[in-house]
């Protein structure tokens, strides 16, 4: 199948060269030349501007628009004047879904095809695919499907979610059409969210271990400094080591003989697979006495709280709503390989954390 690409930055370029791999044809075309030149070399067709982007795509076109959302608009507002009714404009960046809605409108009214798709992946995703959340009509979607089965990361090794046999669909190869436009662009800023939140919860956790010798620390004795709540906190703990440890169990864990974190790369990156089950969070003592710590330090541990406070004995629904991203296999990128590089034992690393206004 053919593919236009505009916007060849880290994810678009690899992504093209992700498509050509398998089979498919790619047509080119990004403000610096260079770029282009780039893919060209492996096998890509170059163009020289919008409208000579335009005129290579065979009908009905399909136009991937890879930029960042500041100038998403004027891009595909640029494009839509060389192109013609039935073709498709897809929007892989991280636009707000209400861009969507509208552009999709606008662009409905000339019987073009607006396709919003959340891309998740990185510039890991040459290798390990990228998982897409998918907003637009059925008729452009279904056009697409070659295209987003080839950038997917497929089925691979990971066992199948009970039950979803019986279901069928395209989520199990992790992409999939969420529903009309914007809503793969709603998907992914919640999919963001997660990853965010859980990323904080990592820095402060790591934060806790890297003052656990506060205790020891010179005391400031002044006006505006409150004394410490304990003594207890006498640990100079190696970082290093304990996040290597968190990271080989998590690995263990998730992947299960091959998988991503492989012998060549042990440090380079901090990966997992994280299995959601329906059940209620656990709320054991470990976590209190964690978030409870954090403020005997006096730093705010937000997420960490916040989960205590507000997940004790409900039910956790993720486990019906990840399976579209369970084979991106979720990646905390540079969190615990922060600290589990050696070069960084002994420095204290601190996330003071968002600037409150109270």
């Amino acid at each position: 199948m053919q593919l236009g690409m505009i916007g060849l930055g880290r994810m678009g370029a690899n992504m093209v060269r992700r498509l050509i791999k398998q089979g498919h044809e790619c047509v080119v075309y990004d403000a610096n030349p260079k770029a282009v030149e780039a893919l060209v070399a492996d096998g890509a067709i170059g163009a020289v501007s919008t409208e000579d982007f335009a005129r290579k795509l065979q009908k009905p076109r399909n136009a991937w628009v890879m930029v960042p959302a500041a100038i998403t608009d004027k891009v595909i507002g640029d494009l839509a004047g060389f192109l013609d009714a039935d073709d498709t404009i897809i929007d892989g960046g991280n636009s707000y879904f209400r861009d969507d809605r509208r552009r999709a409108a606008s662009l409905k009214t000339h019987g073009i095809h607006y396709v919003d798709a959340g891309t998740s992946g990185g510039v890991w995703g040459l290798e390990r695919g990228y998982c897409l959340m998918i907003g637009g009509d059925k008729v452009a979607v279904e056009r697409l499907d070659p295209v987003f089965k080839s950038l997917a990361p497929g089925k691979g090794e990971i066992e199948p979610t009970p039950g979803r046999e019986k279901l069928g669909g395209t989520a199990e190869e992790g992409y999939l059409h969420c529903g009309p436009p914007g809503a793969g662009h709603f998907v992914k800023m919640v999919h963001n969210g997660i990853e965010y939140g859980i990323m904080a919860a990592f820095g402060e956790g790591f934060d806790i271990l890297a003052n656990a010798n506060v205790s020891l620390r010179p005391k400031d004795h002044d006006a505006e400094t409150a004394p410490s709540m304990s003594d207890d906190y006498v640990y100079d703990l190696n970082l290093a080591d304990v996040s290597e440890g968190k990271r080989r169990e998590l690995v263990a864990l998730g992947s299960g003989g091959g998988g991503f974190c492989t012998k060549r790369d042990p440090g380079r990156v901090f990966r997992s697979r994280l299995r959601f089950r329906r059940g209620a969070l656990d709320y054991h003592g470990r976590h209190r006495r964690g978030s409870g710590l954090r403020c005997a330090q006096r730093c705010p541990v937000c997420p960490l709280q916040i989960t205590q406070r507000t997940h004790h004995g409900r039910k956790s629904l993720l486990g019906d709503a990840v399976s579209i991203w369970r084979p991106h296999r979720t990646t905390h990128r540079r969190i615990i390989t922060t600290f589990a590089n050696p070069s960084h034992h002994g420095k204290t690393r601190t996330w003071k954390g968002p600037r409150s206004s109270h």
